[in-house]
């Protein structure tokens, strides 16, 4: 199986676009940049449907879906329960703010939290804006001043989660001056250690820098609210965080009366192969933000979990907005949690995610290409290096995952050297094998013969971004 992309129907749904959607015209120069350092654009689709564990573009051609919608299809695509689910709550209540939903779905919430401590629920539209909301409560139920966060982390593209992320050095230009409360530590990655540290040296010197470098010359402790984490950082490279610094960050905040936040917007709802992240650390945060998998990909539904003296009471910390907590939005959740209990959903993607991790662990070892396998659960990542001179990591990266996908399976791979895959956590286990066979197949072809191309198809003339 072999895919020419663009499609000719594709191609030209990407013209149609380039007059009018934001950045309509950065896909031109990008192919452009690639043509220029001898690789080939970046592959591209165009949705027509999608069902369960497959996705077809407007061409027709079907594909193994390792994007679920980044993240957010956890059940697969379009799951016609979830679906009748939203029919009926439209249908019987529009959209109001009092219906009964809110408070069975906020009761179902606290009743799965990682400890009974988070007992109170508030509802946001996205994960951008659940974010938002736990800062706001940590700043204004702290009063004080500043927010800690980390290189390489994600937390939305609001104005605000934009000053707080920090996945690449692009992500807040022009916009320094609004990001006065923000202090971004250095994160432990895996990979490119500095100063020929261990692992365990890098991790130590972390939490140093964390408890030690901003207090005694940034700020003192007693001007910082909170620290937020990821338990797996995602769109910064699916990097996973070890024990012993998720459990130093609970020390460090226990000692300086800071609050943990934990942005489970992406790791949340089974993402692991636990109902939370944070439960391979064995530690609570204060508060918890969800999304993404919350409501089954089919209705906006996310928000914020935390004690009863953040959220119970906090008069200045404001949130929410018309449509959080909608009643098509409490319904996809309700099904979506009542089929992960009956189908035992978590303990599938457990098994997902260590039937993956033993398909992939040769892989480093294997290819020169393959910089780092990662997983946790069936958040998934490979991470790329390029062994010639003239090549590039990023490029080597977009190369393995243009060739999944002229091959039949959808990844993601955008600002990093990484391809990531977030599979449904429902997904067949065939069908998870299949693709992981042809993500191999992908890195040996790159590993063989390289990345750099020389023939190059007509490019589209414009597009919605990559």
């Amino acid at each position: 199986m072999s895919y020419s992309l663009p499609g000719p129907k594709s191609k030209a749904i990407f013209e149609r676009g380039l007059s009018t959607l934001r950045h309509g015209s950065r896909y031109t120069k990008a192919a452009a940049q690639s043509a220029a350092k001898g690789y080939l654009p970046p592959a591209q689709i165009i949705v027509d449907r999608a069902a369960g564990d497959f996705i077809w573009d407007s061409d027709g051609n079907r594909f193994i879906d390792f994007q679920n919608g980044w993240a957010t299809n956890p059940l697969g695509n379009c799951h016609p329960e979830i679906i009748e689910a939203v029919h009926q709550a439209h249908q019987r209540y529009g959209y109001h703010w009092e219906h009964p939903l809110r408070a069975e779905l906020a009761e179902k919430l606290v009743g799965i939290m990682p400890d009974s401590s988070l007992s109170r629920f508030s509802y946001e539209v996205s994960g951008t804006e659940a974010a938002e909301s736990a800062i706001h409560l940590a700043l204004c139920h702290k009063q004080r001043r500043y927010i800690i966060s980390f290189t390489s982390c994600f937390h939305g593209e609001g104005l605000g989660t934009k000053m707080v992320s920090a996945y690449n050095s692009d992500n807040n230009k022009f916009m320094e001056g609004w990001a006065g409360g923000v202090i971004k530590a250095p994160y432990p990655y895996s990979e490119n250690i500095p100063a020929g540290m261990t692992q365990e040296q890098y991790v130590e010197y972390c939490l140093w820098y964390l408890e030690n470098h901003i207090t005694d010359f940034i700020t003192p402790a007693d001007n910082i609210a909170a620290v937020i984490i990821e338990p797996g950082l995602a769109e910064g490279g699916n990097w996973i965080p070890s024990k012993d610094f998720i459990q130093g960050i609970r020390r460090i905040c226990n000692n300086h009366d800071w609050l943990m936040i934990a942005d489970e917007v992406l790791t949340g709802v089974g993402r692991t192969g636990k109902m939370w992240g944070i439960q391979h650390y064995d530690v609570t945060p204060d508060i918890l933000v969800a999304g993404k998998n919350l409501s089954g990909g089919i209705e906006p539904c996310a928000g914020v979990a935390a004690r009863d003296e953040i959220l119970g009471d906090n008069p200045r910390a404001t949130a929410g907005s018309t449509f959080a907590g909608t009643p098509a939005g409490c319904a996809a959740a309700l099904k979506t949690l009542e089929i992960y209990q009956r189908d035992n959903i978590i303990d599938h993607a457990e098994k997902l995610g260590t039937i993956a991790q033993q398909r992939m662990a040769n892989w480093q070892s294997q290819y020169g290409i393959v910089g780092e396998v990662r997983s946790l659960g069936l958040l998934l990542g490979v991470s790329f290096k390029a062994e010639k001179a003239q090549e590039e990591d990023f490029y080597i990266a977009r190369s393995v995952r243009n060739h999944m996908l002229n091959h039949g399976v959808w990844a993601i791979c955008d600002s990093e050297p990484t391809v990531r895959m977030y599979p449904a956590l429902n997904m067949a286990e065939a069908n998870l094998l299949e693709g992981l066979d042809i993500m191999e197949a992908a890195i040996a072809e790159i590993d063989n013969n390289g990345a750099t191309v020389g023939d190059y198809p007509p490019l589209p003339s414009g597009n919605t971004g990559f």
